[in-house]
């Protein structure tokens, strides 16, 4: 897979990953929400984000925890809301 061609996409249904990507600087792309409960996030692909993935499942991932939280209460607000 090349992590440089713009259509190459990371998908997550994690919301903490969601919100630990977007505290490191990865812009989200879309969410997609599949139900009632559940939502599928979407980032574009670099060559870092599979390692900052792993540190994160791995509980070895560094992060500002106030900005982490804030980008936490971001994304469930995007859920939340209902747009008509």
């Amino acid at each position: 897979m090349n992590a440089n061609k713009p259509d190459v996409k990371f998908l997550t249904y994690d919301l903490g990953l969601a919100a630990a990507l977007i505290t490191l600087g990865y812009s989200l792309h879309k969410v997609d929400k599949l139900g009632e409960k559940k939502s599928q996030f979407i980032f574009n692909r670099d060559e870092h984000i599979d390692k900052k993935v792993d540190e994160y499942w791995d509980d070895k991932l560094i992060l500002p925890v106030r900005s982490f939280y804030d980008n936490l209460k971001m994304l469930k607000n995007r859920l939340y809301s209902v747009i008509e």
